[in-house]
């Protein structure tokens, strides 16, 4: 069991991925040093390209969480992971078909925006609350879960890496704005990768080569990747990875601030989209990457368990474990790995940072001071970077009362993720709703999603239900003895509450759907109540028509689903009366479309102050 620790050629290697990613900061930081908007800082000027874009997107996503807790859930249920690939494939198509158009022709900054102009502020304060929770949430769990893996397995100290991911990533992100996020995530990416190949490489020539694994791998039951049972309570099938997965990943994706202020970072729409697809490229790279670094591990261990024999302590350290024992004789290999890991963490981290900053400077910093000046705009900016660093590395502490990493960090994101892509549904795909609409399915996502994400993580699902394969300690010894590992006998289950084997119990997968669906119906069901919205009232530049493809035959039918919303026929002169308005106010020109007053207090029945009808 005993392995061996870090050496110094380890610890050159790691301090190498830190001292680049602080270099690249220091770079556009004086690079851009005559360039002191906040919306050069915040959102590189909108003029970044689709290349730099896609692996950014790819490394702050496939975080450390991926790096460590994807081997390890292969390892533990099999390779049915990989299923993910279809999720990922429906969640970029949507975000680039649905979302992403909307967003990027309003020329918002942070999404939140979107949410005052079509419904009001108060829906916007809601969201922008709710994400910045969301965010910390997670940003303390991918700071704190690589750092106590590789504390245990490899010696690295817990604290000097969570104080050390902290520093580093505030710092170049309040020297170097999101250019500097962008370029350090680009990368952080070629680190992990190079990472996942070198473990792979030595793996698989340890355990006699691709089809020895493959076939240890098929006798583990490793194999069983489709699984069509409809139980939703069943942790992984083929229903709940693709369909909750799906929405799972366009909570975190579609409407989330952190992908969609990198996407309208693009110099042109196209340059966007093209981004989202390439990064699915990355996607699928990094996750066949991780799952065959599970299969590979298992090949490794399967007559000796570590963490059945409890070598280890926790299941996401079997991969630092892995990488430690089988680079044993190859120094620097190991800080590799670490800096794979870190590499994860930090692109996440930065990237939480970056998107915070600019959702509390958009949302709460302007609308309470709408007239501070460009340079102290760009300094508030860089002190709420500094800020979010601070609180993202101190939630790590919080983050250990919580489970394995990837379980963990998806149930957040479906926790809060499903309701708020409920929301922006609301708004892009239903003209008829209104704020009222709005709050009520917030409100309502948010209450079911928690009942049944916190519900879960006091009352966890039986193994049956979870499904995990065996694992073997046949040929363990404990450390200086020669005597068998033994399993200790199964103790008795405690008394559970009626739900615990029912709504609890549901697959952490379907958070996210239950938030997303509970927030669009009863959203939908108050906007009736309480009188729908207008139609001719919102631009639609706010609106998707997403019955256009269906509805091509019929003009009259796409009119009619259309809600009023005036996509064809009178739309340029109303959107040139738009325009002369705004134009006239004084409005800020990232949103020209901005709906007119007198033109609202035309419609008969219309009440301006609750944007809806009477």
């Amino acid at each position: 069991p005993e392995v061996k620790k870090f050496v110094a050629w380890d610890y050159v290697v790691f301090a190498g991925l830190f001292l680049v990613s602080a270099s690249i900061g220091i770079f556009f930081a004086v690079k851009e040093r005559k360039k002191k908007t906040s919306k050069e800082f915040l959102v590189g000027g909108r003029q970044m390209t689709c290349g730099p874009i896609a692996f950014s997107l790819t490394s702050s996503f496939m975080s450390a969480v991926t790096v460590l807790g994807t081997p390890s859930e292969v390892y533990r249920y099999g390779a049915s992971f990989v299923l993910f690939f279809l999720s990922y494939t429906l969640v970029i198509f949507f975000t680039a078909e649905l979302f992403l158009p909307v967003f990027y022709r309003s020329g918002i900054t942070s999404t939140y925006e979107y949410l005052e102009l079509r419904f009001n502020k108060i829906v916007r304060l809601a969201a922008t609350l709710i994400y910045i929770l969301q965010t910390i949430l997670y940003t303390g769990i991918v700071v704190y879960a690589p750092s106590l893996a590789l504390n245990q397995v490899t010696g690295f100290d817990l604290w000097g890496s969570v104080a050390a991911t902290g520093i580093v990533c505030t710092f170049y992100c309040t020297l170097g704005g999101l250019k500097a996020v962008v370029w350090t995530d680009a990368f952080q990416m070629l680190v992990m990768v190079a990472g996942f190949v070198a473990v792979l490489v030595q793996g698989t020539t340890l355990n006699g080569g691709f089809s020895t694994v493959w076939e240890n791998a098929q006798e583990g039951s490793r194999l069983s990747i489709f699984d069509f049972a409809v139980d939703p309570l069943r942790r992984h099938t083929f229903w709940t990875i693709v369909i909750g997965g799906t929405f799972t990943w366009l909570g975190l994706y579609g409407v989330n601030q952190s992908t969609i202020q990198r996407c309208i970072s693009c110099k042109s729409e196209r340059h966007a989209k093209l981004a989202l697809y390439l990064n699915l490229l990355g996607l699928w790279t990094v996750l066949v990457c991780a799952v065959f670094c599970g299969l590979v591990m298992y090949s490794h261990y399967k007559s000796c368990d570590p963490w059945t024999a409890a070598f280890i302590s926790a299941p996401d350290q079997l991969m630092p474990y892995f990488v430690m024992d089988i680079f044993s004789s190859m120094p620097g290999v190991p800080g590799l790995f670490v800096a794979c890991a870190f590499s994860g963490t930090l692109s996440t981290v930065a990237a939480s940072i970056n998107a915070l900053a600019t959702v509390t400077f958009e949302d709460l910093v302007k609308k309470g001071f709408p007239n501070i000046s460009d340079k102290m705009s760009t300094w508030i900016s860089k002190g709420l970077c500094i800020l979010y660093g601070i609180l993202c590395t101190s939630m790590a502490a919080a983050a250990s009362l919580l489970g394995g990493v990837v379980q963990a960090s998806l149930s957040i994101h479906g926790m809060c993720g499903g309701p708020m892509l409920g929301l922006f549904t609301l708004g892009i795909v239903f003209p008829c709703a209104n704020w009222k609409g709005a709050i009520g399915g917030l409100l309502s996502g948010i209450t079911l999603a928690f009942w049944a994400g916190v519900g879960s993580f006091i009352y966890p699902a039986p193994p049956s239900k979870s499904i995990p394969l065996q694992l073997s300690t046949l040929n363990c010894t404990l450390a200086n003895s020669t005597q068998t590992l033994t399993t200790m006998a199964p103790t008795v289950a405690p008394d559970r509450p009626l739900l615990a084997d029912t709504w609890y119990s549901l697959s952490y997968l379907y958070f996210s759907a239950i938030g997303c669906l509970g927030c669009a119906l009863t959203g939908l069901l108050i906007s009736f109540i309480t009188g729908p919205t207008r139609g001719e009232a919102i631009p639609p530049v706010l609106i998707k028509p997403v019955c256009d493809p269906f509805c091509f035959w019929s003009q009259r039918l796409k009119a009619f689903l259309w809600c009023g919303v005036r996509h064809e026929g009178r739309e340029e002169d109303f959107e040139k009366n738009l325009s002369k308005i705004a134009n006239k106010t004084g409005t800020d020109d990232t949103f020209k479309n901005s709906i007119s007053k007198e033109n609202r207090h035309q419609s008969a029945g219309y009440n301006p102050e609750e944007n809806s009808d009477t």
